[in-house]
């Protein structure tokens, strides 16, 4: 066992070029810049004439130290008048083991210092490759939801490197090469942030990183929800368009056409970047059947456009446009409206001047889906006349006109017992024809009818 460490310890000191028991002092600088080797060989008098640097065992410069450094002497290596070694603009070929030594006596000791010179480049040159993706004006790159996204990192560096991708503050990936890559399978909102390379020079610690920002966008593959009901004031449409779940936001629009004598004339064409858009026309632009359409679409992803309409309907209450009813009793007048888009408010008036009629104990209004009753309790002659069902969306206005009938119960009662007479009249009548009709043949030979 003693003997391999020994021979290990021979080993390295035939690859450094230093002896056992002798210090090896590490000076770690960088390319291009200038660096000072201290000489620990000289004596502190002075006394020494001339001072050679060895490098790798070989002279790498030498001086008189009697003599005076003149300006042109500062070249890549100089001596200086204490013996150190300076080096100017650090070359990858300046990297080796230096000592200093007396020429003249040739010192070198066990106790003499070695110095391993080691230069470090970089990390320079960082760069980043995202794919697929794109760019926005302002460098952020984008990608669409549900691709996958490989990422690259390469880097210079100087003798080696640690290359780390970071999302966040947390750590992806890392690896010791030139280059660095990972992708991310079916990315998602989630994924969206800022990525950064990090290079880190495994000798000098020294890091440099870019970093990139990265948007995920999506659109939702439903359409735009549309839907219409009238303003505060019953002459306005309220269209109102809302497409939700789109990253970024989408271009929605809003667009109606006005068919005047056959020639179509824009009379709506809004767009807004928003997830909901909400327009008003009035009375003057609407027509029966006419359409309305919204469209909508992600304008960064060019996805294809999906839209939403809405066709117009004006009211048209239905019902028995006469009714008739025996005073002191109750009557049900009743109309419908369901075809109205927006839908339309529907009441009940009363007379030629169309009194609005208040609910309460006179009357009752109920509403049970399309179906509108207006209930008066006990009727009298006065009730008589025309109603009205009046149904009104910001299209147009719609009545149903229901005619009331009130008959007295004297007349009601005279009108039964006539009706029953006349009936008995009309009753004995065909008895006496069908009997005719039975016998017509001994009517006609001069026989008995009896």
């Amino acid at each position: 066992m003693g003997r391999s460490v020994s021979l290990f310890l021979l080993l390295a000191a035939h690859l450094t070029g230093v002896a056992i028991g002798q210090t090896l002092e590490k000076i770690v600088r960088t390319l291009g810049d200038t660096v000072s080797l201290p000489c620990h060989g000289i004596p502190s008098n002075g006394t020494l004439p001339v001072v050679q640097w060895l490098k790798d065992g070989g002279i790498a410069a030498s001086r008189n130290l009697s003599s005076v450094l003149s300006p042109s002497g500062n070249m890549h290596f100089s001596i200086s008048d204490q013996g150190n070694l300076t080096i100017t603009g650090l070359l990858l070929s300046d990297e080796g083991i230096y000592r200093c030594s007396d020429y003249v006596l040739n010192r070198t000791t066990e106790k003499q210092t070695h110095i391993q010179l080691l230069i470090v480049s970089g990390p320079t040159d960082v760069s980043t490759d995202v794919k697929p993706a794109a760019a926005l004006p302002n460098g952020t790159l984008f990608v669409q939801k549900d691709s996958t996204i490989s990422f690259n990192c390469s880097s210079e560096s100087y003798p080696s490197q640690v290359l780390s991708w970071v999302f966040q503050g947390s750590l992806l990936s890392s690896g010791n090469k030139s280059s660095l890559e990972f992708s991310i399978p079916s990315i998602q909102p989630t994924n969206q942030g800022m990525y950064s390379c990090i290079s880190q020079n495994a000798l000098s610690n020294q890091t440099a990183s870019k970093s990139t920002s990265l948007l995920v966008y999506y659109a939702p593959d439903r359409h735009p929800e549309c839907y219409c009901n009238a303003g505060n004031d019953s002459l306005q449409l309220l269209l109102h368009c809302s497409w939700p779940g789109s990253y970024p936001l989408p271009m929605l629009h809003w667009e109606a056409q006005l068919d005047a004598r056959g020639t179509k004339q824009s009379i709506l064409n809004v767009s807004v970047t928003a997830e909901s858009l909400e327009v008003t026309l009035n009375r003057s632009q609407l027509y029966n059947g006419q359409t309305v359409e919204c469209k909508a679409h992600n304008q960064v992803l060019n996805s294809e456009a999906k839209f939403c309409s809405i066709t117009l309907r004006a009211p048209f209450p239905q019902g028995d446009p006469m009714v008739t009813v025996v005073e002191g009793r109750n009557v049900t007048l009743t109309c419908s409206e369901s075809s109205s888009l927006p839908p339309a408010k529907t009441t009940w008036r009363r007379k030629i001047s169309q009194e609005e009629i208040v609910p309460g104990t006179k009357y009752v209004v109920s509403e049970l889906g399309p179906a509108f009753s207006l209930q008066i309790v006990n009727v009298t002659k006065e009730d008589e006349g025309p109603y009205f069902c009046r149904s009104e969306n910001p299209l147009m206005v719609q009545e149903l006109e229901v005619y009331l009938t009130v008959k007295s119960s004297e007349s009601y009662a005279g009108g039964v017992v006539g009706a029953f007479i006349a009936a008995l009249i009309i009753g004995i009548g065909i008895a006496i024809g069908t009997s005719a009709y039975r016998n017509r043949d001994r009517i006609c030979l001069g026989g008995d009818f009896g």
